[in-house]
């Protein structure tokens, strides 16, 4: 039997956009070489195109690459990565970004929150990046949240497999609303009542780093592949857009890390383009 293929989505197709940014990073830079990597795994002959949900990626016209940004040092760069997030939105595409540290999320989501109203964000993180301004830089890894609940760019903020928390951001967390699940108390997805338009930012230090070592910060005590995939899996439609960050292939001496990122940007576009 054939395999059943998905219908286009009306949102239309997704764009992979890199974004080569690390001089945000509190700790190791490393993650602006991770964009052409997770190409190269994506594409790699050892695996086809096939996501689990039976969506042909391989298929002619079903998502996009619009390459990587350049100048990512420049000190307008936020505005940059803003301006080109909007154009794929404007365009009636859904951006797909490749980090680069977590702190491009937030010129993401001032793209995206301006135009698409009612945003639920999925955050997949071992930290809840919440902080203020941490080591006096509002732009760190550590903060892209706390500026996108300031400025309000999304309805509702859920994270899943936080295990860092603070008092700190814990006060954050209080003040903006923020839905928090931390490792040990993950929740049932299907009782969280999630609706789209849908936002999923994906770092992948959410993972137990013995089965994702390229990364910055290991965290012990992660959520397996697996269970990041069910997650992922299971929320609805739509899916307006979603960044993969924070890996550092300075840190990946087999390549394992590169592979598990190219899975689970297989297994967001599948989402995004079932029907």
């Amino acid at each position: 039997m054939k395999p059943p293929t998905a219908k286009l989505a009306p949102w239309g197709v997704p764009v992979i956009l890199g974004i080569p940014l690390d001089h945000n990073s509190s700790f190791l830079r490393g993650s602006a070489e991770a964009p052409a990597l997770i190409r190269k795994a994506f594409d790699s002959g050892a695996w086809n195109k096939w996501a689990e949900n039976r969506v042909d990626l391989g298929r002619e016209g079903w998502f996009e690459d619009a390459g990587d940004l350049q100048d990512m040092e420049a000190p307008d760069v936020f505005g940059r990565i803003e301006v080109a997030v909007a154009k794929i939105v404007e365009e009636k595409k859904r951006p797909v970004s490749l980090g680069g540290d977590h702190s491009i999320t937030y010129p993401i989501l001032r793209a995206l929150g301006k135009r698409i109203p009612g945003i639920t964000l999925v955050h997949f993180d071992a930290h809840p990046d919440l902080y203020a301004n941490y080591e006096e830089n509002p732009h760190s890894h550590a903060s892209p949240f706390a500026r996108i609940c300031e400025e309000k760019l999304v309805e509702r903020l859920i994270q899943i497999g936080i295990r860092t928390l603070n008092a700190q951001q814990k006060g954050q967390a209080e003040k903006y609303g923020v839905e928090m699940f931390e490792m040990r108390n993950l929740p049932d997805l299907a009782k969280l009542d999630v609706a789209g338009p849908i936002y999923i930012s994906f770092d992948l230090d959410v993972l137990e780093p013995g089965l994702a070592p390229g990364i910055s910060h290991w965290e012990p005590g992660g959520l397996t592949t697996r269970e990041a995939l069910h997650y992922i899996q299971a929320l609805p439609a739509p899916i307006v857009g979603a960044d993969v960050v924070e890996f550092n292939p300075l840190r990946d001496r087999s390549g394992l890390t590169a592979t598990v990122a190219a899975k689970i940007l297989k297994e967001l576009l599948g989402r995004m383009l079932a029907a």
